[in-house]
């Protein structure tokens, strides 16, 4: 119970973090349109994982689920550092003086 819990607590660590800096870097009048292509993917996807995993459980005792989903997890963090390392939201670009 206090592997799920501690997982439950630590799964969307980077939801409020992403959302932040999401809106810090797009400007007011597309902070909607953003936030929606950020959020409803990420909605839409949650509803096939249960499915594959189901399958997966059924024809094997091995847990693959957690195995793909800690990879799956990993990789997706690794990808968005890798990706916006380099990108300031404009409250922390350097001014010219």
């Amino acid at each position: 119970m206090v592997c799920l819990i501690a997982r439950s607590l630590l799964s969307a660590m980077d939801a409020p973090l992403r959302s932040s800096y999401v809106m810090a870097v797009v400007s007011p009048p597309e902070r909607a349109a953003a936030a929606s292509v950020t959020n409803v993917p990420r909605s839409l996807a949650s509803a096939l994982p249960p499915i594959a995993a189901g399958w997966m459980l059924d024809n094997s005792t091995f847990g693959w689920p957690l195995i793909i989903a800690g990879v799956l997890k990993i990789t997706y963090d690794l990808l968005l550092l890798r990706m916006f390392r380099h990108v300031r939201p404009p409250e922390e670009q350097p001014t010219a003086m």
